[in-house]
């Protein structure tokens, strides 16, 4: 098949990768004939990345920037992507366009392309915008932002052929509050990652590096904004401050990592270190030297969310502990997995306890690391999200 993938958060894969890279390796090693179009810094034009060219498109500054910024660029970014496919792809045809949200913009230039080619449209719902930024307090309910992206919101699920939902959960929520939409367009896509395949990085030398040798290293790994609500992890943090062996790693960017590192040095808190995205293989070799890995979710969430940063814990064999909201259905999942341990976010004390139940028993700790591992390579390998993409496409 001729694949077109309309990326938005798509690392340089000389770089680095995230899922939807290696969702287009799996193509790729499949035979298929792909074009990628993702956001550049650069001059826009086709580069060679992992063997594989990348139309890269230069748009206006899409990651840590204030929210109007970035909504300014989102809605920008089907006329630039479009542009660009016009200039160095004008004859090519596409049997399958394959998207994610966010952003749900994309759907214009989707639904174009549908029209004029033919095309089959896959959508990989990771985020429901526009409620999760009503959530968050980013814009008002029923305002004219609201009313803007709710009916993009409406034309992408009625211009999807096929929606690949994060859980169960996800398709309840889609299925509940837009009843128009036919549930036979909508199944359960987990979240994926591609296997761990060991180290690239001495273990020793990371442990020195990060300063966490001889440490029980409770890590976050991922955006620090506020959907992640890391107030409540400074504050597990300093519940468990008179223990000298715990230490917690933060490691990301994000438009609240200031004011959460600020906020660490006014609490005192010399139990907490600070990082800026890394590499993302020391990030995992890194992950895989750790104890336990942080989730924490926004209380205000009312979106079943599931949080991707979790495919690396899984992956290297470390447990969860979790902050969550009370409409996600990721606890579930770890308590039918027996992958980790969870509280609702603003439950301190039960936050709190579990820590200390994973501290104080390095056998659960190293059991539940192994299940959330076995977990992962039953259900979360790239390798079955393709299958799964595919099965529908057939």
């Amino acid at each position: 098949m001729n694949v077109l993938f309309l990326m938005f958060a798509f690392p340089d894969m000389n770089k680095s990768f995230n899922m939807y890279t290696t969702l287009v390796e799996e193509f790729v090693k499949h035979g298929h004939e792909v074009t990628i179009v993702a956001p550049g810094k650069d001059k826009t034009g086709v580069y060679v990345e992992n063997a594989i060219p990348v139309l890269r498109v230069q748009t206006f500054p899409i990651k840590n920037v204030p929210n109007n910024l970035k909504g300014i660029s989102n809605v920008l970014l089907p006329y630039q992507f479009d542009r660009a496919l016009n200039q160095f792809y004008k004859e090519r045809s596409f049997d399958v366009i394959i998207s994610p949200t966010p952003p749900i913009n994309l759907v214009d230039l989707a639904a174009k392309l549908k029209r004029k080619l033919g095309s089959n449209f896959y959508l990989i719902l990771r985020d429901i915008f526009p409620q999760n930024a009503v959530d968050l307090g980013f814009i008002k309910k029923e305002g004219l932002l609201h009313r803007y992206f709710s009916r993009k919101e409406k034309k992408l699920y009625k211009e999807a052929d096929y929606i690949g939902c994060m859980s169960l959960a996800n398709i309840d929520y889609v299925k509940k509050h837009n009843p128009d939409v036919p549930a036979e367009k909508l199944h359960e896509l987990k979240n994926y990652q591609k296997l761990y395949k060991g180290f690239g990085s001495n273990p020793e030398f990371l442990k020195k590096k990060y300063r966490i040798a001889d440490k029980f290293v409770v890590v976050f790994g991922g955006n620090m904004g506020k959907p992640q609500q890391l107030e409540n992890v400074l504050t597990l943090a300093e519940s468990v401050i008179h223990f000298s062996d715990i230490v917690f790693l933060l490691l990301g960017e994000g438009v609240q990592m200031n004011k959460i590192e600020a906020e660490g040095t006014a609490r005192g808190l010399t139990n907490v270190m600070i990082h800026r995205t890394i590499p993302k293989q020391e990030y995992q070799d890194l992950l895989s030297v750790c104890d336990v890995g942080l989730i924490s979710l926004h209380e205000d969430f009312t979106i079943p969310n599931i949080p991707s940063k979790a495919l690396d814990y899984f992956n290297v064999g470390i447990p969860v502990l979790a902050s969550l909201d009370r409409a996600t259905d990721f606890g579930q999942i770890l308590d039918e997995e027996s992958c980790g341990l969870w509280s609702y976010a603003g439950d301190h004390q039960l936050f709190h306890e579990n820590l200390i139940k994973l501290y104080q028993s390095p056998d659960l700790t190293s059991t539940m690391g192994q299940n959330g591992n076995t977990y992962f390579k039953q259900f979360l390998t790239t390798e079955i999200a393709y299958n799964t993409i595919l099965k529908c496409l057939n």
